[in-house]
């Protein structure tokens, strides 16, 4: 944790430097330069400290105004000295300041045209209509879990899982009344409900291995707490973690010096004890399991949607899931699937850049599948992986999700300057840290309202991109609306480059020309997540 004076190590240089030259001030009128120049130095430490919309400005006064100064030199000079305006590492200065802009309520318009090659492979557009129309709200509804007694109708985009402990107390309370203004949910992660998620804004209630929040004093799932978390008001739904993109099939571990009363008591764990997040669920351990837990948690809830989160991975475990919503005749009321591209969480650099499958492949894999299994009118698919402006929105929609989550846009809102110190508790920002001074300073009245602005105006750009597409609607999104430039220099849409299945297909025997399908499919198995012994026969038979 960083000391008080490291934080303010310049304003301090700067009323030392003042003092000193009052006093060489009284044997030498040359002092007054130094009188001056402190002074004033001292006067914008001041004003840094005592403003309240830049949470850098406060943990850093003075020093923030050299990062501004070179952010205002303008594209020119880091372009050429520093990086392109597109470089997306991980996510460009394009985008970034798209976010703030309309974080802000600012123009987020530009002029001068793209700065993107439109030649290169990769390249990706949405398809304009010559009969454009006119959408009157572009409060984009989707009801979830419309068989429960307690169905939810969720905003097209809301905020992804980020736990109390990763974010700050601060953060967690801006995005929550951002939520409640702005009317969408807020997922809470799988470290529980804080009393920092409780004001006044929809949750997702996520749970994780851990059971964080409805846990036995073993670690494994306590029905009594869980019910009385799960019947609160502001849950609106409750989402089973299997696994995330930022580190798939890897559990965690929160050290007992980080584990203090306020999140001991949030969590339902012992004080200053490392908490363990097993890489597996303890409530079940097969696909058929799974179905049963679901069911479980809707009782409890009180009928309320269940849904589950996963990172793809093995094709025949999910096609296993699949199988078990056939033959158990139950399924999740929805499924968030996270995309590999990593995410809020730290990782180890191989599971960031090379576990999980990416989110366009993952999403259409899902979708694909629960159409051909004659699933997909009954559940809905959310999404989440790198998701930042509207065009992201509506390729991530074609593709076949209902809605998106996003984590990484909504901590920019709150003032993320992608420093990529959330792992330390160094975040210059306020937003992913315990640390109370820097947390502190992160203003929530004034972020609250960026987290609905950001929201707002983000959507409402959608809402102009379909008009301009002919489009009424999110949901009438396709694939045939996104076309993407291939290596070769053609560009296509996305309906020629996806594997599609009829309803039911793959019930009916189908599929045989899809590889994915037609080598995994029945092999999967519904009562176990296990690689099937068929499986390694298939792989010795490709050999020979």
């Amino acid at each position: 944790m960083s000391s008080l004076p490291q934080r303010f190590s310049a304003y301090a240089a700067s009323i030392a430097g003042l003092l000193i030259s009052l006093i060489g001030l009284a044997f030498s009128s040359l002092w007054l330069i130094g009188v001056v120049l402190f002074g004033l130095l001292t006067l914008l430490g001041t004003r840094d400290i005592r403003q309240r919309r830049r949470t850098v400005s406060r943990n850093y006064p003075i020093l923030a105004h050299l990062r501004y100064f070179l952010e205002s030199i303008g594209p020119e000079f880091r372009q050429y000295f520093i990086e392109s305006d597109t470089d997306e590492t991980p996510f460009s200065r394009e985008q970034r300041t798209l976010v703030y802009r309309r974080a802000k309520n600012d123009v987020d318009k530009k002029p001068f045209g793209s700065l993107r090659d439109m030649n290169a492979p990769g390249y990706e557009w949405m398809s304009p209509s010559l009969a454009p129309v006119k959408i009157d709200n572009h409060d984009f509804r989707v009801l979830v879990g419309e068989e429960r007694a307690q169905p939810y109708r969720a905003s097209v985009l809301n905020i992804s899982a980020m736990s109390f402990g990763a974010l700050s107390p601060n953060a967690i309370s801006s995005l929550n009344e951002g939520a409640k203004l702005g009317g969408f949910y807020h997922t809470t992660g799988e470290g529980a409900i804080s009393p920092y998620h409780l004001r006044g804004g929809d949750l997702v209630w996520q749970i994780g291995s851990g059971y964080f929040g409805c846990r036995t004093e073993q670690g494994g799932f306590d029905p009594d707490k869980f019910r009385d978390n799960a019947r609160r008001e502001s849950v609106k739904m409750i989402e089973i973690k299997l696994s995330q993109g930022a580190k798939p099939g890897h559990g965690g571990i929160l050290p007992g010096a980080k584990v203090t009363q306020e999140i001991a008591s949030t969590r339902g764990v012992p004080v200053g004890e490392d908490v363990i997040s097993p890489s597996t669920h303890s409530a079940f351990s097969t696909p058929c399991e799974l179905i049963e837990f679901i069911q479980t948690l809707r009782t409890l809830s009180g009928d309320k949607p269940v849904g589950i989160k996963l990172a793809l991975g093995h094709p025949w475990e999910w096609f296993a899931l699949v199988k078990a919503m056939r033959e158990c005749g139950d399924h999740p009321d929805y499924i968030v699937v996270d995309g590999g591209q990593g995410g809020t969480g730290a990782a180890p650099l191989e599971f960031i850049n090379r576990l999980g499958m990416p989110l366009n492949d993952a999403l259409s894999l899902v979708h694909t599948t629960l159409v051909g299994a004659g699933l997909r009118e009954r559940i809905r698919i959310g999404a989440s992986g790198k998701v930042i402006s509207a065009f992201d929105i509506a390729r991530t929609l074609a593709l076949g999700a209902d809605w998106v989550n996003m984590a990484r846009g909504f901590m920019f809102s709150l003032g993320c300057i992608q420093a990529q110190t959330c792992h330390n508790d160094k975040c210059p920002s306020g937003v992913a840290t315990q640390d109370r001074t820097r947390g502190s300073r992160l203003d929530i009245d004034d972020k609250s309202v960026r987290v609905n602005h950001f929201h707002a105006n983000t959507l409402h750009a959608l809402c102009e991109m379909l008009e301009a597409a002919g489009l009424n609607h999110p949901s009438e999104l396709g694939p045939e609306h996104i076309i993407r430039r291939l290596a070769n220099g053609k560009a296509l849409p996305y309906i020629s480059l996806l594997d599609t299945l009829a309803p039911n297909e793959l019930l009916e025997g189908g599929a045989k020309d899809h590889v994915l399908f037609r080598e995994f499919w029945d092999l999967a198995n519904p009562h176990s997540f296990d690689a099937p012994c068929a499986l390694y026969n298939l792989r010795q038979t490709k050999l020979l």
